[in-house]
């Protein structure tokens, strides 16, 4: 069965589109949780769920697991790591 992804994403943002096209070409479904950065209080979600270091876009979450962003998704990827995290594994 496979882990349910969330992004916590912005349109604009070139490492939350780097982070769902390295999921769409694995053939990964995601949700994608709008962030509307430039926003009085945009990044306050972000904050109350991940902790005050972790405000920036994307925030991805992989089943039960906080990955962080893309760096750390592309991270686990190179690692051979990520489809285990998929999977439930």
């Amino acid at each position: 069965m496979a882990a349910p992804v969330v992004i916590y994403t912005s349109r604009t943002c070139p490492f939350c589109l780097r982070a769902e096209s390295l999921l769409k070409g694995k053939g990964v479904a995601f949700e994608r949780r709008p962030i509307w950065r430039f926003l009085p209080g945009g990044r306050t979600p972000l904050a109350e769920r991940f902790g005050a270091e972790h405000t920036s876009v994307p925030q991805i979450v992989i089943g039960e697991t906080h990955v962080g962003g893309c760096d750390e998704l592309v991270a686990l990827e190179r690692s051979g790591r990520l489809d285990d995290l998929l999977t439930g594994g």
